[in-house]
């Protein structure tokens, strides 16, 4: 439990009869961050307890006991999301992962690892490695994020063009149904063509239909040292050539192609200590960063060195570096990785992780500047992400707190916008509270209300993560659908 209290039974019945008995907002206490809010700071919520279980039976037992008293449960991972999905709103028991951890697994021949939901990113990459594998997720919270939590959300990530999502990853799922009800989806077979595949339903899932307590992944080799390559772009147009390049000449060894414009690039090199510009005399509005990690390092430095040259030739790139292995590329993608830790230095963040086609990148940026310095002359809009899966990071940017104003300018106005693109209004980041209302604009009505069946027929109760991805109305009718056939 929290307070750092060992577990046991008893204390667990304690806590939960406690709450029980006097209700939840009588026993609420707002728990000390990163418990009660999000990464951002922007979702900030109370519960009366936090639980902390060591293994999948504990996990299964404080289930039971809060499902017996129809009190609803929050489960958390590291706590690293972006839209609210993990904190506690309304007195709702928080279920923490972070004492279920350890990597069970690494199997080099057949390319698989396992390991306990809590489990950080870094510690299971760190385990892989040792064994000449490699996990095809990388995020810049690698050292807080939990493997549960990043299949709950079906974490992106640079890798996503070389390796896909997350989907594409998992073979297998260890669950805990709202009940307590172990669900057991831990065959880690590639080929496995029997009925409804359900894991595929939890990921992605939010802690909204089961708690995931084991995960099991494919890992392939371990690439030699990867090539780099950083690109000054003068034109959006040039950007997307240097990305059609990039495909062409290198192919499969492709492992991560990411963007920053010029203002994410002084913003970072503005707030943070460790960052450099490789470029600082250059005008060029947005940089490309290219990874190459195939099986012959010495060929991909030397194909990434012949994309560099025709970039120039072409005219796609006016400055630009290829890098082998060792302190460069580290510093390049800390420049990169460091845009979203420097906009929380900066003040105030209105974030939107959306998709689209990349050609229309640059106005929607361009748009919102507009909107946001109408709105207020010192706001910035910056623009990076994810250019090899259409993934733009578009945050705006301003010192001092939150602006009504700014904020009336962007919402709802981006989603309409991106909805209009035909992209989606959560690319990576997933739906939690703060998109919920959103889902309209990216899935059609019958798929919100099956969304809505579906989380019926795991959690009839609706006790697990409540008020999160299903817009209200859905919510209520799904909720009011399933006590009603429970009863």
């Amino acid at each position: 439990m929290s307070g750092g209290r060992e577990w046991g039974e008893r204390g667990l019945g304690e806590a939960l009869a406690r709450v029980s008995r006097r209700g939840p907002r009588a026993a609420s206490t707002t728990l000390p961050p990163p418990r009660a809010s999000d990464w951002t700071g922007k979702f900030t919520g109370r519960s009366p307890v936090a639980l902390r279980p060591r293994t999948e039976a504990q996990a299964a037992a404080a289930l039971a006991r809060c499902a017996a008293r129809r009190l609803a449960v929050v489960p958390q991972g590291g706590n690293t999301g972006l839209v609210g999905g993990g904190v506690p709103l309304h007195d709702e028991v928080v279920l923490s992962t972070t004492r279920m951890v350890g990597v069970t697994r690494v199997d080099a021949a057949a390319g698989v690892v396992s390991a306990r939901a809590g489990t950080t990113l870094a510690a299971l990459e760190a385990a892989a490695a040792a064994a000449g594998l490699t996990i095809p997720l990388d995020l810049g919270a690698r050292g807080t994020c939990a493997i549960g939590g990043n299949v709950a959300t079906n974490a992106g990530g640079a890798r996503v063009v070389r390796y896909g999502t997350l989907r594409s990853t998992v073979l297998g799922l260890d669950a805990l149904l709202a009940d307590g009800t172990r669900l057991d989806l831990t065959r880690p077979l590639r080929k496995d063509n029997t009925g409804y595949d359900l894991k595929q339903l939890l990921i992605g899932s939010e802690g909204t239909l089961a708690l995931i307590t084991g995960v099991t992944l494919a890992a392939p080799r371990a690439t030699v040292a990867p090539a780099l390559a950083y690109l000054a772009c003068p034109t959006w147009a040039a950007v997307q050539d240097v990305m059609g390049l990039a495909r062409a000449r290198l192919g499969e060894a492709l492992a991560a192609a990411e963007f920053v414009d010029a203002a994410s690039v002084a913003l970072a090199t503005a707030h943070l200590s460790h960052v450099s510009n490789p470029f600082p005399s250059s005008a060029a509005p947005y940089f490309v960063l290219l990874e190459a990690a195939g099986v012959d390092g010495d060929h991909d430095a030397a194909k990434m060195e012949r994309l560099v040259g025709e970039a120039f030739a072409t005219g796609a790139a006016v400055d630009g570096v290829a890098s082998a292995a060792g302190a460069r590329p580290a510093a390049l993608w800390a420049l990169r990785e460091g845009v979203p830790v420097a906009l929380r230095h900066a003040g105030a963040c209105y974030k939107y992780d959306v998709s689209l086609a990349v050609a229309d990148f640059e106005g929607l940026v361009n748009e919102c500047q507009k909107r946001a310095t109408a709105a207020r002359g010192d706001a910035v809009a910056v623009g990076y992400g994810h250019l090899g899966d259409g993934n733009l990071h578009l945050n705006v940017s301003h010192p001092g707190p939150m602006d009504a104003r700014v904020l009336a300018a962007l919402e709802p106005w981006v989603y309409e916008a991106v909805a209009a693109a035909r992209g989606s209004v959560s690319a990576e980041h997933g739906i939690g509270l703060a998109k919920a209302s959103l889902l309209p604009l990216s899935k059609p009505r019958p798929a919100i209300d099956l969304m809505a069946a579906i989380k019926v027929a795991f959690d009839p109760e609706w006790v697990l993560n409540p008020y999160k991805v299903l817009p209200a109305d859905a919510a209520r009718a799904g909720a009011a659908g399933g006590r009603a056939g429970a009863g």
